[in-house]
């Protein structure tokens, strides 16, 4: 089917004015120049934004501060998503890659000031430029002593400030839980000692955060690169720009350098890059063994494959790269390789009988068949993403399923979201983010409003936006909508009937 130009109308002085396809160049060069000017300046305030936010204080003695700065920077980030939409598509990538450095820059000029997880990553990429394994020794212990500095491990008389506690044998630290072992995956502990050994002496955080926005740039990079060639290349730079001026970006990503951007990337390049076989699960174990999140990333891998000896691929590929990657760990440190996991599961809440987690079944259920019902609705969700998803789009159900593990979770960590803000992009369904609105807001606003109220309301919000999206997507809302306006048309004349 052909676009046909709408007919001229006469104006009420009798003029006939032109359609819109026959408008000069001068005028439409002068209209996308006003757009990108627009869309300039909204960047060039959420960047401001950030920079003023992140300055403002953190998490413990300014939460109420930092949620207003958020939530102004959430208010421009949509605004300027909105506004790219209509400038052509090269305009539109040069304002996304120039934005994306610019939300990275803001990032980086603070240090940390809501997570102090990156100096975990900081120790233990010195433990491992010592020749000693991560998950040997917690950071408290004796045999580390020599590895100490006054940055991490502060003298007591400056044992004071944000992220700075103290153990019981009364060693100041700025590394949080210093008394157990290291709980993250081996290729994350690669990048930390790649990392350590690319930095100068005493640079402190900054490196790490480089780092972060060196992977957040480079993942703006690899989704406009998939969404040209498996999507509409008009619409790739708006889709892009949900990731690449998400202020959770700069927040998570770059300002606290959570390690989970390097297993994002891993999973944009495995969905976007890769056919279903050997290539997509290696690159889908690699970002397992970054984070363990990205396993639900695996039936979105697999969609509509139904052949055994492809699903075998893809799944050997998986196990495979992480048994890679554990192996020369698995030598040095045995079992230990598991380092705070399972202490860290209890401590979260995510065994059976805690109440921590669950928010939004736990409204509906006892608090005691909250978490098995999670996996029994989860294990149906991966089923349906893996045997009726779209091989095509295997974001989509990825973005399904990492999405909805969240919303029943409902963890209060919104880094852990940066997978769900990558795959939003991909798809184009924005709604999702609320999921990381949700944790943000559960993040720094438990300190104001504790409690499990808190928790429902947060991602109770972000499952009704969510469902409402979902339906305005769905066929019916689109048929109510068109019988609508069909009822408002006007009878058709002699002659104008449907043919």
């Amino acid at each position: 089917m052909t676009d046909t130009a709408a007919p001229h109308r006469p104006d009420p002085g009798g003029a006939t004015a032109p359609p819109s396809s026959t408008r000069s160049p001068r005028a439409t060069g002068h209209r996308t120049r006003t757009r990108v000017a627009v869309t300039a300046a909204l960047l060039a305030a959420l960047a401001a934004v950030l920079v003023h936010t992140l300055h403002s204080g953190d998490n413990q003695s300014a939460p109420g501060r930092l949620l207003a700065g958020y939530a102004v920077a959430w208010a421009l980030f949509a605004a300027a998503v909105w506004a790219v939409r209509t400038i052509p598509a090269r305009a539109a990538t040069v304002l996304v890659l120039a934005g994306s450095a610019a939300i990275a820059l803001a990032g980086l000029t603070a240090q940390p000031r809501t997570s102090n997880d990156m100096y975990r990553y900081a120790w233990d990429g010195r433990v491992q430029a010592a020749g000693i394994s991560p998950y040997a020794h917690p950071p408290a212990a004796p045999q580390l002593t020599r590895l100490r500095d006054d940055w991490l491990f502060p003298p007591p008389q400056a044992c004071k400030g944000w992220g700075i506690t103290r153990t019981d044998d009364g060693l100041c630290v700025r590394i949080n839980r210093p008394t157990v072992p290291t709980i993250y995956p081996p290729l994350a502990e690669g990048w930390y000692l790649a990392v350590h050994t690319l930095s100068p002496a005493d640079s402190r955080h900054k490196p790490l955060q480089v780092g972060g926005a060196v992977l957040a740039f480079a993942t703006t990079l690899a989704l406009l690169r998939v969404l040209r060639r498996r999507g509409d290349p008009r619409r790739a730079p708006a889709r892009a720009a949900l990731w690449a001026w998400c202020p959770a970006v700069a927040l998570e990503a770059v300002n606290n350098a959570h390690i989970d951007t390097l297993g994002v990337l891993c999973v944009v390049l495995a969905l976007g890059t890769a056919t279903a076989g050997v290539r997509r699960g290696a690159l889908l174990g690699a970002a397992i063994a970054v984070k363990i999140l990205p396993v639900l990333a695996l039936p979105g891998a697999l969609s509509g494959q139904r052949g055994p000896a492809r699903v075998l691929r893809v799944v050997a590929a998986v196990v495979g790269t992480v048994a890679l990657a554990y192996l020369p760990y698995v030598a040095a440190s045995g079992a230990g390789v598991l380092g705070y996991l399972p202490g860290y599961l209890h401590e979260e809440g995510y065994e059976p009988g805690h109440v921590h987690r669950f928010a939004l079944l736990r409204l509906v259920l006892p608090d005691a068949a909250a978490g098995a019902t999670a996996a029994v609705v989860l294990a149906l969700i991966g089923l349906f993403v893996w045997w009726r998803g779209d091989p095509a789009r295997p974001w989509r159900g990825a973005l399904l399923l990492t999405g909805a593990t969240l919303l029943l979770f409902s963890p209060s960590y919104p880094w852990y979201s940066l997978l769900v803000v990558a795959l939003v992009a991909m798809d184009g369904r924005w709604e999702w983010l609320t999921v990381t609105l949700a944790g943000t807001a559960l993040y720094l606003g438990g300190r104001l409003l504790p409690g499990f109220p808190l928790q429902a309301c947060a991602y109770g919000c972000a499952a009704l936006v969510i469902a409402t999206g979902a339906y305005l997507r769905s066929g019916r809302a689109r048929r109510i909508v068109a019988s609508h306006v069909g009822n408002r048309s006007p009878r058709p004349g002699p002659g104008q009937l449907d043919r």
